[in-house]
């Protein structure tokens, strides 16, 4: 029998405990092992949870599972940072093998719990932790061992993909979409983590340190959400044969890391730009197999318990043989650096409102011009309010810093009425 230890029983918890009760004949006809719930703590033992459990097994105190000999693997599933890595970093030290799907906790402080882990000789699971029932996680350390990874691009956040497939389909804007998927329980009452591109961010992190054994600081990402994302400019990326969506990309190009979350115009003949609703997709191109779509439900009870049991059989199967299996990234890639956002050369789409008069747009490709920015595109609208009208061009490649600094000057034209919307064009191998 291998003893399972759970901390954390909310959502993802009680899809865990369920599959590995109502399945657990079939894991066993399987693996050959009876993998049993010995311990689980939760803060709240009293909420109905909709399942039953020995309430003997249940304690509010997550050292007594830590500490419990009968405990062989502990599954943790609270989330956020404190007090979860002292319970991992104190479960490794007991020689407990580690199963998480904390990928803020992995995003923040990997590098001190698989320094710890490696110390320890210890395993961790981690493959719930990114796109919830999609096994991207061992895709890429396991089944692409043999490549070269260049170049991932993801959809990682269901919640955000719902929104702007609604203002894609449906025109509404992002203050309506957002309402729908809240009263759906797609996304939180505070929906800042998903919307401001943040939990996508955490994926990525943990994509690139498997991807490229490179670890990545937040900081060193571009992040940005989809909450300035307009009506107008969905419809403006229709008529160009582009979708919106929240992109997480990572490329590797002359010992430089390029990773950014951010809102993209992805052409319409691309896989990813057919990933739609709470859906999540990975695309992954590797030297020798090229490209690769996994693709899936990312989150939710039973995806995300699918994914942490998939870790705990792996584990279980190795306590069995008595062997362990090197599941943590190495912690460094010699010569490999994180470049700078701004450095970026890419194509973008820009819209102005402007006075409409003579002479603006020769105006504003002037400035353009003077920062090496060319105009390969323009659409312009009639009459949008008081003689101001939409002015959108999209440029051919364009550093992303000399791109901010003729926003600055352009929006500070006189005839120019708010700010300017700039959005990123996301070309990538098909």
């Amino acid at each position: 029998m291998i003893g399972i230890g759970i901390i954390g029983l909310g959502t993802v918890g009680v899809g865990t405990y369920k599959i590995l009760t109502e399945h657990n004949s079939l894991l066993k006809e399987r693996i050959g092992l009876d993998l049993n719930v010995v311990r689980i703590a939760d803060i709240d033992l009293k909420r109905n949870r909709g399942i039953r459990i020995d309430r003997s097994i249940l304690t509010n105190n997550a050292y007594e599972v830590i500490e419990d000999k009968n405990v062989d693997i502990v599954v943790e599933l609270m989330g956020g940072i404190t007090p979860a890595y002292e319970y991992i970093a104190s479960a490794i030290k007991n020689k407990k093998r580690i199963v998480t799907a904390n990928k803020a906790l992995l995003a923040e402080r990997g590098d001190e719990i698989f320094g710890l882990a490696e110390k320890e000789r210890c395993e961790i699971g981690f493959e719930a932790s990114v796109c919830g029932g999609i096994p991207v996680i061992r895709a890429i350390r396991d089944g692409l061992v043999g490549n070269r990874i260049n170049y991932i691009l993801g959809i990682l956040n269901g919640t955000s993909n719902y929104i702007l497939t609604e203002m894609t389909e449906k025109g509404v804007d992002f203050g309506n979409a957002l309402k729908d998927a809240q009263q759906l329980g797609f996304a939180e009452q505070d929906p800042t983590l998903d919307i401001e591109g943040i939990d996508a961010a955490h994926k990525l992190s943990i994509l690139v340190r498997l991807a490229f054994n490179c670890p990545i600081k937040m900081s060193d990402m571009v992040t940005s959400g989809i909450s300035k994302i307009a009506a107008i400019d969905i419809g403006f990326a229709k008529e160009f044969g582009y979708k919106i969506k929240l992109l997480a990309r990572a490329k590797e190009e002359n010992g430089l890391i390029d990773a950014r979350v951010e809102p993209a115009m992805i052409p319409v003949g691309h896989l990813m730009s057919n990933v739609n609703g709470v859906y999540n997709a990975v695309y992954v191109v590797g030297d020798r197999i090229g490209p690769n779509l996994y693709y899936g439900k990312g989150a939710g009870s039973d995806p995300t318990g699918s994914s942490v049991v998939s870790d705990i059989v792996d584990m279980a199967l190795r306590i069995k043989e008595k062997r362990l299996k090197t599941m943590i990234p190495k912690q460094t890639k010699k010569g490999l650096k994180i470049r700078k956002g701004e450095d970026i050369s890419v194509p973008y789409y820009m819209r102005v409102t402007a006075q409409d008069s003579p002479g603006v747009l020769s105006k504003i490709s002037g400035i353009l011009s003077e920062y090496n920015i060319s105009i390969s595109a323009v659409i312009q609208k009639g009459r949008e309010e008081k003689g101001y009208v939409p002015i959108v061009m999209l440029t051919h490649e364009a550093i992303e810093k000399n791109l901010k600094a003729a926003k600055v000057r352009i929006d500070s034209l006189p005839f120019i009425k708010g700010e300017s919307v700039h959005i990123r064009i996301e070309e990538g191998p098909v």
